[in-house]
């Protein structure tokens, strides 16, 4: 996948990539749900499942040589500050940061994101300052930003999309002006699977001298990001939707940004020196990291990031656009259901449908009893779905061990909620359940 944008189509067909090959690496995949039904999981938006390396790292730390890291002399603390310290040289070195000092370990992307309004929001954004976002945003790169604009008198502005959930950059046009101090955006959608036009929209946010912010917590498990090209002054992920643990995240940004910003949290690595009356806070990037950090997590991460190094990234997303393509066929195939998807070929892997007469929460319930795993509710998008028109949807979202015969599982599961809820209708006209606001 094109690091910039949507992938760009070439007359050049790479190797066919084969998910067999790697699902060995990822235990939970042969577990069955229930007996003689076998685990089909397309819930990887939410949270991806985890290697053995990933898995192992994490038991190293937690058997060999558990410590605190930056603090210690003896043997198991100069351990875990290496094997820490090295994943951070990973993570820079797979998103193109210009050095790990502008890679800062968080709980996540929703953190990383709340550092950001925090420090660089409160110390430059005025009343009447703007901040343009677009209306696929996810609740973490848009709550922070309605709290700050509710302490600051920040106003809030929004680019909106084109009838295929793809975004409209005319739209964006009109929202960014002289007053726009920053540009936070996703560069995938969550619900509808949309990949944005990130160099597109980093120099338009240039063009006006705003800082932008990608949150890319949907972006990194389907390709290496490069945040150096892209410009980005900002960018915002999360371990576990990288085949990484939960409760660790990145906040990359440009040194020039983070040195000019104070540290959020007070305590632990942040300081140098510590007086009655004062204090010097540390270099980056332990500024922001106060108090002891997910040490096993960040090890894991580590290890996801060199696992997702290897890997032919090429033929991987042309699978993953090939799943896409063939889900949208065969689901729209089946009566009564509405898709809410990008087209395949700008499409990170992510597919949302509603069924008529059929609450999401009923479907999903429904389908894993054939032992497909999928979401429902408002994938933490609420006015998204507001203006898609829908209180709810369905969500089946690809990644890289995902295969063919699990779209046809997708299918034929959807087909039978489909008959099950069908009879049922014919003997209550009530029986499909009322929407309820959820997140």
């Amino acid at each position: 996948m094109s690091s910039s944008t949507a992938p760009i189509i070439t007359s050049e067909v790479p190797a066919p990539f084969d998910p067999w090959s790697i699902r060995s690496r990822f235990p939970v995949l042969t577990r069955e749900v229930r007996p003689g039904v076998p685990l089909v999981y397309l819930d990887n938006a939410a949270t991806s499942l985890k290697p053995w390396s990933v898995i192992r790292a994490v038991q190293s730390y937690d058997t060999e040589f558990t410590a605190n890291v930056h603090r210690g002399l003896h043997t198991l603390s100069e351990e875990a500050t290496a094997a820490y310290e090295e994943a951070r040289t990973s993570v820079a070195r797979y998103i193109h940061a210009r050095d790990e000092s502008e890679i800062i370990f968080t709980r996540g992307t929703t953190e990383s994101i709340n550092l950001v309004a925090l420090s660089f929001g409160r110390t430059r954004l005025q009343p009447g300052d703007e901040i343009v976002l677009t209306a696929l945003e996810h609740h973490a790169n848009l709550v922070p930003w309605l709290m700050l604009a509710r302490e600051r008198g920040v106003v809030l502005r929004y680019a909106e999309l084109h009838p295929d959930g793809t975004l409209d950059l005319d739209s964006l046009d009109r929202q960014i002006g002289s007053r726009t101090r920053l540009v936070a955006f996703s560069g995938m959608s969550n619900v509808l699977g949309t990949l944005l036009p990130i160099a597109e929209i980093v120099a338009r946010a240039q063009a006006v001298g705003a800082a932008t912010l990608l949150d890319a917590a949907q972006l990194v498990a389907h390709g290496p990001l490069d945040v150096a090209a892209l410009g980005v002054d900002f960018a915002a992920f999360s371990g576990h939707k990288m085949f990484g643990p939960t409760g660790i995240g990145i906040l990359y940004g440009r040194r020039e940004r983070l040195e000019a910003m104070p540290p959020v949290l007070g305590g632990g690595d942040m300081v140098l020196e510590v007086h009655r009356d004062r204090a010097e806070w540390n270099e980056l990037p332990y500024k922001f990291e106060a108090g002891t950090p997910p040490i096993a997590q960040a090890i894991g991460l580590g290890a996801a990031v060199q696992f997702l190094a290897e890997l032919d990234w090429d033929a991987i997303t042309a699978h993953q656009q090939q799943l896409v393509a063939s889900a949208q066929a065969r689901l729209a195939s089946i009566s009564g259901v509405r898709l809410f998807s990008a087209p395949a070929y700008q499409n990170g892997g992510v597919v949302s449908f509603t069924v008529d007469g059929v609450h999401p929460h009923d479907l999903a319930q429904i389908l894993d009893r054939r032992g497909v795993a999928i979401r429902a509710g408002q994938h933490c998008a609420m006015p998204l779905h507001e203006t898609l028109g829908i209180p709810a949807s369905a969500r089946a979202s690809f990644c890289l061990y995902n295969c063919q015969s699990e779209v046809e599982s997708l299918a034929q599961a959807v087909e039978y909620a489909c008959s099950v809820f069908h009879r049922s209708d014919s003997r209550s006209p009530n029986a499909a359940r009322k929407s309820p606001a959820d997140g």
